[in-house]
């Protein structure tokens, strides 16, 4: 008799574990769907299909190296394991340098809406890293892209942001308000700020980017 309520214990445990995943509250609003030109889609649509390999926009190695190491120290907590941890940052710095935004800003930005949580769903049902919204999957990219995919999350965060900041002529505050659904409200900007500067400003001697 013990073992059995045992075993059902662990199996409730197990469940409640796994459910926290899926119901955690972001910080993310929703990204407001809405019409794009025909010209702005296939800008976006040819952004979110290219897969060209990865590579890091520092001078040298050695940097990359620097900028690598002092990154996964700040975040060995969040994520533990020290393999994906190297993963995750060059993506992050890869996806970010690509679409002229600053890696220490995105990673931010991660933290405020999923905590570094892979499979973080909002409430209104933005996934991942960076809280994307499924519908972008259908206006610029394939129903069958996995938005729990690391690279694919953050190809998506990144480009949706970058079209966020085009729109509002390279105000961060106001492109982070359209990010998170909240456009004109303090809160949500001033969270990215405040991580952004406390947690993940750049290690001195390392190239800055500028969104």
């Amino acid at each position: 008799m013990r073992l059995k309520v045992l075993s059902k214990s662990t199996l409730l445990l197990s469940l409640a574990t796994a459910g926290l995943c899926l119901s955690l509250t972001a910080q993310a609003g929703a990204q407001k769907e809405e019409q794009l030109s025909a010209s702005v889609r296939t800008l976006l649509q040819r952004s979110v299909s290219d897969q060209a390999p990865q590579k890091l926009a520092f001078a040298s190695q050695q940097e990359a190296q620097v900028w690598l190491d002092e990154m996964s120290r700040r975040l060995a907590k969040r994520i533990p394991d020290a393999n994906f941890r190297f993963d995750f940052l060059s993506t992050v710095h890869y996806e970010a340098t690509r679409a002229g935004l600053d890696p220490h800003m995105v990673l931010g930005l991660i933290q405020v809406e999923s905590g570094f949580k892979k499979y973080a769903v909002s409430k209104a049902g933005a996934r991942g890293y960076m809280q994307v919204m499924p519908f972008w999957t259908k206006a610029i990219g394939t129903p069958d892209q996995n938005l729990f995919h690391l690279r694919t999350n953050l190809r998506y965060g990144c480009t949706i942001l970058r079209h966020y900041l085009d729109i509002e002529k390279g105000n961060l505050y106001r492109a982070l308000g359209r990010y998170n659904g909240s456009l004109g409200k303090s809160k949500y900007p001033n969270l990215v700020k405040s991580a952004w500067q406390k947690h993940w400003k750049a290690p001195f001697n390392t190239p800055r980017h500028n969104g």
